[in-house]
């Protein structure tokens, strides 16, 4: 099987964020970390070269594929914030219709800047998505 290649890294994730260019892209992202750290209990880390992650699940699919990944996460992209909040299947359609201007694909919510979106509504996503990992991946022993 093939080593996955998102995996955490001793790489500092104040120095990675100090390295993002706009400052209110900056100020965001250190913003989403004190957010994160708050909702989830988990310290930042980095997760690949770019990835700020929270907390740690291992998964395995019914393909025999299985890894570990972020319970949720974030990476400063470059037309918007990449944020790792919506796992699987969980039904997040009437938080998102609260959430504000955003997009959202395969896991994944995209926003411009964290002043186009309820924060408090965020943070209730991002403790969805961990109750959900957390009950479909129980952590082992």
């Amino acid at each position: 099987m093939a080593e996955q290649k998102t995996k955490p890294t001793a790489q500092s994730v104040d120095a990675f964020l100090e390295n993002v260019e706009d400052e209110k892209v900056k100020a965001d992202c250190f913003e989403l970390v004190r957010i994160m750290e708050k909702v989830t209990g988990y310290k930042a880390k980095m997760w690949g070269p770019a990835i700020v992650g929270f907390g740690q699940y291992h998964y395995k699919y019914d393909s025999g594929h299985e890894g570990d990944a972020c319970l949720v996460g974030f990476s400063p992209r470059k037309l918007q914030l990449s944020l790792y909040v919506m796992p699987g299947f969980a039904d997040n359609s009437t938080l998102l219709d609260k959430l504000g201007k955003h997009k959202a694909a395969k896991g994944c919510l995209y926003i411009k800047k964290l002043s186009d979106i309820d924060q408090s509504v965020l943070e209730q996503l991002i403790r969805q998505s961990v109750d959900y990992l957390r009950n479909k991946y129980p952590e082992r022993p």
